[in-house]
């Protein structure tokens, strides 16, 4: 019985800390808002950088752990020119989503997720925290499922 308690145990843990290859149907027609204020479907916005590795930033202006990793985040961006930068932005309204993205001189393609934290694009990847970083590779799976820093050790030594 202590083996079967174990066991259960063990893959329970397993599934709980699984990390997924890919985003969900909901997830890819989540509409995104592009700076020109047109919409777009997160697929679309995957389909622009296929066949390239994306590093996803999940961020707020208002956000201070997020505001705090931007050094790190540029020093990736200068260490790792092959990989595709994409900021998806949880702000409360476009014009402060606009203004952080001068004010922190953030360089990447930027989209603002319009349906917010409760959206079918941050439910489906379990959004808990901000920032949250997502390595996808130039084959379109997710390589890295939850990275909170950029000097997390999964997403440095994937990079």
């Amino acid at each position: 019985m202590k083996k079967i308690t174990l066991l259960f145990c063990l893959f329970s843990t397993s599934v709980i800390f699984s990390q997924q290859t890919h985003f969900n149907k909901e997830a890819l027609q989540d509409k995104l808002v592009n700076l020109d204020g047109t919409s777009i479907t997160f697929a679309e916005v995957l389909k622009n950088h296929a066949n390239k590795p994306v590093l996803l930033d999940i961020w707020a202006s208002w956000c201070k752990d997020c505001i705090a990793g931007f050094p790190d985040l540029k020093n990736l961006q200068k260490k790792h020119k092959d990989v595709d930068y994409v900021f998806l932005s949880l702000d409360k309204d476009l014009d402060r989503w606009k203004a952080g993205i001068k004010k922190y001189d953030l360089k990447g393609d930027h989209y603002y997720i319009s349906s917010g934290w409760k959206g079918p694009l941050c439910s489906s990847i379990d959004l808990d925290w901000i920032p949250r970083y997502i390595l996808i590779n130039a084959d379109g799976s997710i390589q890295v499922y939850k990275a909170i820093t950029t000097s997390d050790n999964q997403l440095k030594n994937n990079l």
